[in-house]
């Protein structure tokens, strides 16, 4: 439980950071057996974490657009 606390406390950058960290000892095959599975464990962990905080920017992302009377309209933004 203190391992998914401590991943809510890290921002994208720093988790992303992390996974690239483990991503690279992982393919390095420099570790042990429990060590590599504890870092997948980890990984998987800090890839959902990822992916939820870009979901959560994308969903704060906004398109201005200028309204019929000249005024500027926030709107959700809709990817292309």
């Amino acid at each position: 439980m203190a391992a998914a606390e401590n991943l809510e406390k890290l921002n994208f950058e720093e988790a992303l950071k992390e996974l690239e960290t483990i991503v690279r000892r992982l393919e390095s095959g420099e570790s042990n057996l429990e060590q590599s599975i504890e870092d997948y464990a980890r990984g998987t962990a800090l890839k959902s974490h990822c992916q939820k905080k870009l979901e959560e920017a994308r969903l704060k992302v906004e398109k201005l657009s200028e309204n019929a009377a000249g005024e500027l309209e926030a709107e959700p933004f809709e990817a292309s």
